[in-house]
């Protein structure tokens, strides 16, 4: 499986729209395989042009059904998307509790739709730690848009804004989160604030509470200003649902700002920037683990944390001047 022919006939495979392939490269990425350099090596060339949708906010807000009401739209405009689901790991395998199959089911014999569940596998902020490379592989793919979608943990999803050009805030009346989000500093990475399930009580209120908050804060000129858009997307008739053509309308006005301003060039750098922090630090920790491996002194480090002879500081710096060399 690790020969290079079989690499390059699946990166063929996931260029051509193979699913499988992808399915198959994915599952490599998240498993950490050694096949996993090769392969990024050669897609990159092939990404970076698709539209990159985050979506945040707390569990039980409705952003996978935001995200159903988007993919609907996307595809009414003949664009091929993407879906990047986050869930929380299972603490035994590391997989995802939560399925692709059991969200955004309606999609799921789309050609034009590729959805993806990942485990956030202990990770902060919201993201997988091979979300970056799972972005890649479905851009390669050929979608036109990608939606990644938080697991719903609030205030710690803050990474999305790392890797989305358009990042969604997803809250809801009556729940506190308008409250939440601004204690938690998360409004700073929306460019859209979604007030969904706006037909519950309390949505005046809480919609008043957010346009002051964004009224009274100060953006630079020229810089994008959020918007608010009230939603409700689950009904049970069609008329029933509202807002989502707006949003719509406030995503490319969003899209078209960073064209016209140059901003995406900007996000594109940040972004490969945050890219190349994280995986020098997960190459870092595997070297260093290598290193130890066998020699029982990761043991021995760590009682002598805990009988208080030595600090964890010491402990890194110790062990980075044996493994890394770095100049004096």
């Amino acid at each position: 499986m690790s020969n290079r022919p079989d690499i390059n006939e699946m990166v063929q495979r996931l260029f051509s729209g193979d699913r499988r392939a992808a399915a198959r490269l994915i599952t490599w990425v998240e498993d950490g395989m050694e096949e996993t350099h090769e392969v990024m090596r050669q897609i990159y060339p092939r990404t970076g042009k698709a539209i990159i949708l985050g979506i945040t906010g707390s569990g039980g807000a409705g952003k996978s059904t935001l995200a159903d009401h988007l993919i609907r739209k996307l595809r009414e405009q003949d664009k091929t998307v993407g879906v990047g689901l986050v869930d929380p790991s299972s603490p035994f395998s590391g997989g995802a509790f939560l399925g692709d199959r059991i969200r955004l089911q309606s999609h799921s014999q789309d050609a034009g739709v590729y959805i993806r569940s990942m485990a956030s596998r202990g990770y902060l902020g919201g993201l997988s730690r091979a979300t970056y490379d799972v972005i890649r592989i479905i851009e390669a793919m050929g979608a036109d848009v990608i939606i990644v979608e938080t697991l719903g943990a609030g205030q710690d999803e803050i990474d999305v804004i790392h890797i989305a050009h358009t990042c969604l805030l997803v809250v809801t009346p009556g729940m506190g989160d308008d409250i939440q989000a601004m204690k938690a500093g998360i409004m700073e990475i929306a460019d859209i604030i979604v007030l969904n399930k706006a037909d519950l009580e309390g949505t005046n209120a809480c919609l008043r509470h957010l346009q002051s908050t964004l009224a009274a804060a100060s953006f630079k000129e020229g810089k994008w200003v959020p918007r608010v858009i009230p939603t409700v997307s689950v009904g049970g008739k069609p008329q029933d649902i509202q807002g989502i053509d707006e949003l719509t309308s406030a995503i490319e006005e969003h899209q078209d700002h960073l064209q016209k301003t140059n901003s995406v060039d900007q996000i594109k750098f940040e972004r490969v920037e945050h890219e190349l922090g994280l995986i020098f630090k997960d190459q870092l920790q595997k070297l260093i683990f290598k290193g130890l491996k066998g020699t029982g002194k990761k043991k021995k480090y760590i009682n002598n944390i805990i009988q208080g002879k030595n600090d964890p500081y010491s402990v890194v710096e110790e062990v980075l001047k044996t493994y890394v060399r770095t100049k004096e």
